[in-house]
């Protein structure tokens, strides 16, 4: 029989599918308040009283202007959600995973991670060896998707040598260089308990995703860590992917991109790991090629050292300053990207829209964590900017 499960990590469980892992407010009121009494406020349970919101807003450095509320905003975001909580059916399928929560009660809970502050995740679901270890022993290897051969071979090089230097490799899990860099960490990682690599996902640790990793991730799941901070089942979305990357970052010691195009979301990691302070290193490449244009960039502009192999990154100690401003010129020169100038919830509603069948304002609220009201203003957002459409079924996604 398993042990009874406290209140605490029950709420925990449950916060976790009704906040996105972006919701400041969310993750806010579960600091300020406590899980359990987050949860009842999310039911309604329970009134958030003028001290609550006061001490709030203090955390997230938020005013009330006019009319606007920001926690009943949040009350009315999570709603659509409410039914749908089941955190003894999310943690029963984490025990038959083999898996476990990690909460800031745990005493496996990364005290890394309390760096982000009220942007730390509310509990961590894991998979694998029994203890995640301390960011001092982590070193993150990121990089593009369509990575070349010698990114490929670069990686394979850094991830064996950081493990030989005693370090677990961290990264995502997709494709090109983060695939590379697990492969490389469990051929070299011996079998002594101690995870070689740790994968942090931005859906389910129940969903194997990209599909074309599977068997890689299943090894992972053996041999090292999988971990996420969204419950099983729960997809992955274009905001997961980003906001998945703050942990990656946090959790490690040392970040080093091998390959990134200008425009990539190991860029993101990187930014994250100079923001909390995290020593950053980027692989040179050829003038010419474009994975490479990334790691450039942050060379130029001093928010990455220059490594070469796995010597120079254990190395690599101290912040180095800060993020940089980017290149105009450049920046103009990139073809554009249809979430371009987004704001946060209009990406929401684009990323659960789908793209041949329709869907309905309800089932989009439930997706994107969002209330109606905040989808029907989105959805006339983006009609306008001409990525949704609205067809007599309901809405679905422009067709490019």
């Amino acid at each position: 029989m398993s042990a009874p499960v406290s209140a605490a990590v029950q709420a925990r469980a449950a916060l976790s599918r009704l906040f996105e892992p972006s919701d400041t407010v969310g993750l806010g009121l579960a600091a300020v308040v406590g899980a359990v009494d987050a949860l009842r406020i999310a039911r309604r349970e329970l009134r958030a009283g003028r001290e609550i919101r006061a001490q709030l807003y203090d955390l997230l450095d938020l005013t009330e202007h006019g009319s606007r509320d920001h926690l009943q905003e949040g009350l009315d975001r999570w709603a659509p959600r409410l039914a749908d909580l089941a955190p003894d059916r999310d943690l029963a399928t984490l025990a038959r995973l083999g898996g476990r929560l990690v909460t800031p009660e745990s005493g496996e809970w990364p005290g890394a991670l309390d760096d982000l502050q009220s942007a730390a995740p509310l509990c961590l679901w894991v998979r694998g060896r029994p203890e995640i270890p301390d960011r001092r022993r982590l070193a993150a290897v990121v990089g593009s998707r369509d990575s070349t051969s010698y990114g490929a071979s670069v990686t394979a090089d850094l991830a064996a040598g950081l493990i030989t230097r005693g370090y677990s490799v961290v990264s995502g899990g997709a494709y090109g260089i983060d695939a590379q860099a697990h492969r490389a960490a469990l051929a070299s990682g011996e079998d002594d308990g101690f995870p070689p690599t740790v994968a942090v996902l931005a859906c389910g640790i129940d969903r194997y995703y990209p599909a074309g990793n599977e068997e890689l991730l299943r090894v992972i799941a053996e041999r090292g860590l999988l971990i996420s901070e969204v419950p099983p089942g729960s997809s992955p979305t274009r905001w997961r992917f980003l906001q998945r990357n703050r942990l990656i970052a946090a959790l490690s010691g040392v970040t080093v991109v091998v390959e990134a195009r200008w425009r990539s979301g190991a860029l993101n990691t990187a930014h994250h790991a100079a923001g909390l302070g995290r020593p950053v290193g980027a692989v040179p490449g050829s003038v010419h090629s474009a994975n490479s244009a990334g790691c450039h960039r942050l060379l130029r502009y001093g928010t990455a050292v220059c490594v070469t192999d796995a010597a120079d990154v254990a190395e690599l100690a101290g912040p180095l300053g800060s993020l940089p401003t980017g290149d105009r010129t450049r920046e103009a020169a990139t073809p554009a990207k249809e979430q371009d100038g987004l704001a946060i919830p209009d990406l929401l509603v684009l990323d659960g829209l789908p793209v041949r069948a329709s869907t309905t304002v309800d089932k989009l609220a439930v997706v994107a964590g969002l209330s109606a009201r905040e989808v029907m203003g989105g959805l006339g957002r983006l009609e306008l900017a001409g990525l949704a459409v609205r067809t007599p079924e309901g809405w679905r996604r422009q067709k490019a």
